[in-house]
């Protein structure tokens, strides 16, 4: 069972002991399934989860279409909420910086934005820099939008990533955060099956490797719910938060502006 949500500070794979313990056992995992992590996303989610990430690019349409915004996809893994958002600019050219930890994990998204550029022949692609989300080396109100795909649920301290965000934005910009939820009924049931018992094989049997496809379901069940959640990005200095369900709640779209 789930540790009370009043006592989370953030992830805690197992065996480690403390953040910092925490936030090398999440990068060792991303590197682990980085050769396989596109293909395992689209396999285990069925393929929707390209429609999470567009429909909330879509969310943000208005700042990603001004020219002069500056946008920064935390956690960006290989890339695709990055390039999500880059496709809704259209041909705006607002700045927009994909970071993560891992390095492993934005060699894929590198090597994805040189094959973008050489089939589109576009220089407008994403820039990618190497920073953990607790302690970005970007001074204060810098950005108009930070987004965070799937990423923020592996921080160490879920407090002191929105309180770093907060940090980073401009007042009035704004923050969204597309992560998974544990939806209720029927529905609810179905899914902790699947996720529970049927997704940790399966990512185990493709990858190759099973630490990261036992701790998904885990790290799910111990992300705050969306009440408590909203009440964390309130405490960091967030108003207007909100949390848009997708797909029947198994995903959801926090928003919040400084």
């Amino acid at each position: 069972m789930a540790e009370p949500s009043k006592l989370v500070i953030g992830a805690a794979p197992e065996g480690a002991q403390d953040a910092d313990s925490a936030a090398r056992a999440v990068r060792e995992m991303f590197t682990s399934i980085a050769p396989r992590y596109d293909l395992l996303n689209h396999v285990l989610s069925f393929n929707v989860d390209r429609l999470w990430w567009r429909r909330t690019a879509r969310a943000f349409a208005h700042i990603l279409t001004q020219p002069d915004a500056r946008i920064l996809d935390l956690c960006c893994g290989t890339g695709d909420m990055t390039f999500a958002l880059r496709k809704q600019s259209a041909k705006r050219s607002p700045q927009i910086l994909g970071a993560d930890f891992s390095h492993a994990m934005l060699q894929r998204a590198r090597s994805k934005s040189l094959n973008r550029m050489s089939q589109n022949g576009t220089a407008t692609i994403p820039h990618w820099i190497e920073a953990d989300a607790l302690c970005l080396p970007f001074p204060g109100q810098y950005f108009s939008l930070v987004t965070s795909a799937f990423g923020f649920r592996n921080l160490a301290d879920y407090d002191a990533g929105l309180f770093e965000i907060a940090r980073v934005l401009r007042p009035g910009g704004e923050c969204g955060i597309l992560d998974f939820s544990e939806p209720d009924g029927v529905i609810g049931k179905l899914y902790r099956l699947y996720f529970k018992q049927v997704l940790p094989r399966i990512g185990t049997m493709l990858s190759g490797v099973r630490g990261p496809y036992v701790y998904l379901p885990n790290s799910v069940e111990r992300f705050p719910q969306p009440q408590e959640m909203l009440d964390r990005m309130r405490r960091a200095g967030f108003r207007k938060a909100s949390w848009t369900p997708y797909t029947f709640g198994i995903a959801g779209l926090y928003r919040g502006e400084k």
